[in-house]
């Protein structure tokens, strides 16, 4: 047997002559089972779309895709402040990459008890972690999207009786330099809002909600101040993107508002 015919050709190792970089190349939406840390439970089992890239030099042709697969699914992912960066240091050892880049997106459930009755249900939030290598610089992030009511200070102002208002969304993206629970972030966007939003409400609920919203009108710009704040005030936060969208119940549009702000500014 000719032992040159068995020798499959690494066709990702060959050169690239139109001397153009990559940015970002790898693998998307890849479901992986994760444990998180769980203020109250200690630990939290979910599972993540997780993204992997790394930046490819103009003289490579492509990457190899499946070590990003093999990096994945060694053992059950348990997401701490240096688990990411040690999987971000492997795969860039593997792929001989200057800039690597994670996202696991996950569903993160909280227990949350109505604020007259008590009974308990859970509410689920969208949450991210994001972890970039670029050269030897580490940085981490916790992206949350937390659904918030909002009522409408000037149409309370202006109406004789009421009030309308809306559901709105807000994501918060946050750079950590130290340690920060997901429940912290996620207590902030809610703090900021006319009132929290449950899963269970029974009738007594629903008074205190409906007039609590009332008592306390936000515009969209409220609410993005309030949160950033709170941010400001925190000095294991270095930076943070605030984006509120509210989805207006008379109006066929949403109402828009946003924030980015980097501490490390300050000391310039």
């Amino acid at each position: 047997m000719d032992q040159k015919k068995d020798i499959l050709p690494d066709i990702q190792n060959l050169s690239d002559t139109r001397g153009i970089a990559i940015d970002k190349v790898g693998v998307k939406n890849v479901k992986v089972p994760i444990s998180v840390k769980d203020r109250l439970k200690k630990v939290q089992h979910t599972i993540a779309d997780c993204s992997i890239y790394v930046s490819l030099p103009d003289n490579f042709k492509g990457t190899h895709m499946s070590r990003f697969i093999e990096v994945l699914n060694t053992d059950e992912f348990e997401i701490t402040l240096n688990s990411l960066k040690e999987k971000l240091s492997q795969i860039t050892r593997l792929l001989e990459a200057r800039d690597t880049y994670m996202e696991m997106t996950f569903p993160y459930f909280i227990k949350k008890s109505a604020p007259v009755s008590g009974v308990q249900s859970y509410m689920d939030y969208k949450v991210s972690l994001i972890g970039e290598l670029i050269g030897n610089k580490y940085s981490l992030f916790i992206r949350t999207v937390v659904p918030l009511t909002s009522v409408c200070p000037c149409s309370k102002e202006i109406s004789k009786y009421g009030a309308h208002n809306q559901r709105s969304y807000v994501t918060v993206t946050v750079e950590l330099k130290n340690f920060v629970w997901i429940e912290e972030v996620i207590e902030i966007i809610e703090g900021s809002g006319s009132c929290d939003v449950y899963g269970i409400l029974k009738r007594p609920d629903e008074k205190y909600v409906t007039e609590k919203g009332y008592e306390n009108p936000k515009f969209v710009e409220d609410i993005v101040r309030d949160i950033a704040v709170q941010l400001n005030k925190d000095d294991r936060i270095v930076s943070y993107k605030i984006e509120s969208e509210n989805f207006e119940s008379i109006h066929n549009h949403s109402a828009l508002a946003i924030i980015t702000h980097n501490k490390r500014n300050r000391d310039r």
